[in-house]
């Protein structure tokens, strides 16, 4: 592969393709190597809570009327598929539950594609669990600075505002790398895999706005995107060295032509991006959760009566209300509990009514909930609108600021320009403990989630990695 570009310098691709080649777990600062074991819990933990409501039924069949080669297990279920047909299943649930971490300022969730990617790899060619620790810091890595890419201060995220879901794109790429390093090619295949994985790199965000569970599917179409590409550059594929940069490349068909190198390859190796991946406390769009911590702040501090509430304004990012305040009558009136996890109103409602888990859970999107007069009543009761603060953080931050007034004239504000998950105020090790166990237990029992948890825990001395998704199915 051409390691220079057309000004006579090293590609983007030629420096991320060496950067994924020369990840150990050895070199690898001990934060990143734990942030990553956090990631792989996480990850199984939704994976698990997400087969347990049937989320990965359709690629499920699909992938067993496909049959094939026995490589990679399937979360909760027997047998073994292809790689990246396992893949496709595993990250089709890690994404449905809208419970998958995220990254700040790319706005994508890494661990969704890259870790059942890795899993599945890492499987079929029996990596050890250390190797796959690194596959999968590389490609997270990979994966947040690609988004990362296309952000430009005066511009905003430039992937969102095209339609863009960055977290399908830059996933596809990612675990392509991650993919063929655990293939064992070398730097320069580990970059014809990514240059072969950019042209299957795709998806839309309409689904956020306007109703749909398409989204579901794009984590694991890119798990299996990239995956697919890693074996077709193992047998001979080839694909552009300039593919980032190039006159017909990545940003400029995705970006118009615009994005910031140095925060794609900016102390590439030295500082990490992969312990700051936010985790979500509550099952719904990232967008909603400075709102939830408003509405649950309400409640705790101020001992709001959510039945005598007058009127309700949320205010947050202009970016951010095209998705969780636009359509409004649909955001209103959600045609789903999973088109509710996308409405500011309602997430909002749901909060203040008092929800599950770490504030609001599983049970508060069902759909019969999402049909709850009482929810839909208070929901009806809140206003969105653009907050000139909120659009001055955002995207370095998902902030809100939320003000009710109640019947009797008196007025409660909470402002929230840190919202939980993230490294500025982060989920505590109980926290996170505790929605691996809600997630788990929705299928396992406590004695099989503990031994999950141990077994991630203990990863890095593991000999392999198909342990962990025989332990997400019982006995």
């Amino acid at each position: 592969m051409a390691e220079q570009n057309a000004e006579g310098g090293e590609t983007i691709l030629f420096t991320l393709s060496a950067f994924v080649a020369e990840t150990t777990l050895e070199t690898l600062p001990a934060e990143v190597g734990a942030s990553v074991r956090q990631r792989v819990l996480d990850t199984l933990g939704i994976c698990v809570a997400a087969d347990a409501e049937g989320l990965g039924d359709g690629t499920w069949d699909l992938v067993e009327l496909w049959g094939g080669r026995e490589e990679s297990s399937v979360v909760g279920h027997a047998g073994r598929f292809p790689a990246p047909q396992s893949a496709l299943v595993n990250g089709t649930l890690a994404h449905s539950l809208d419970f998958d971490d995220t990254h700040l300022p790319s706005v994508l969730h890494p661990s969704a594609s890259l870790v059942p990617a890795v899993l599945a790899q890492a499987e079929e060619t029996g990596a050890s669990g250390a190797d796959a620790i690194a596959a999968a810091a590389a490609g997270l890595e990979v994966c947040v600075r690609l988004g990362m890419g296309g952000y430009l201060p005066d511009a905003g995220n430039i992937f969102f505002e095209k339609g863009w879901h960055a977290t399908s794109i830059c996933g596809a790429i990612a675990s392509a790398a991650a993919g063929a390093r655990l293939l064992g090619l070398d730097a320069a295949g580990i970059g014809h895999a990514m240059g072969i994985a950019s042209s299957m790199a795709g998806g839309l965000i309409e689904s956020n706005r306007a109703g749909g569970t398409v989204k579901r599917l794009h984590c694991g179409w890119a798990a299996h995107a990239g995956l697919s590409a890693a074996r077709l550059a193992e047998r001979g594929y080839t694909g552009p060295p300039t593919v980032f940069e190039g006159r017909f490349g990545f940003y400029n068909a995705f970006c118009d032509g615009r994005y910031d190198e140095e925060a794609i390859l900016g102390d590439l190796g030295e500082r990490w991006e992969v312990p700051g991946i936010f985790f979500k406390p509550y099952p719904a769009n990232h967008y909603t959760h400075a709102g939830i911590d408003a509405a649950l702040a309400m409640r705790s501090k101020h001992g709001v009566d959510p039945d005598r509430i007058a009127r309700i304004r949320l205010g947050g990012a202009t970016s951010a209300l095209r998705t969780i305040g636009d359509p409004r009558e649909e955001k209103l009136r959600p045609q789903s509990g999973y088109h509710a996890q996308f409405s500011g109103p309602f997430t909002v409602a749901a909060a203040l009514l008092g929800g599950g888990g770490l504030g609001v859970s599983f049970e508060d999107f069902t759909d019969e909930r999402a049909r709850d007069p009482r929810v839909l009543a208070l929901a009806a009761k809140v206003e969105t609108y653009a907050d000139p603060e909120c659009d001055r953080i955002f995207p370095m931050q998902f902030p809100a600021v939320l003000t009710v007034e109640m019947e009797d004239g008196a007025l409660f504000e909470e402002r929230v320009s840190v919202n939980r998950g993230g490294p500025d105020n982060p989920l505590t090790d109980e926290e996170l403990q505790l929605k691996f166990r809600i997630n788990a237990e929705r299928a396992l029992s406590p004695d099989r989630a503990s031994a999950l948890a141990d077994a991630v825990d203990t990863l890095a001395e593991a000999p392999g990695v198909g342990g962990l998704l025989e332990l997400t199915r019982e006995g």
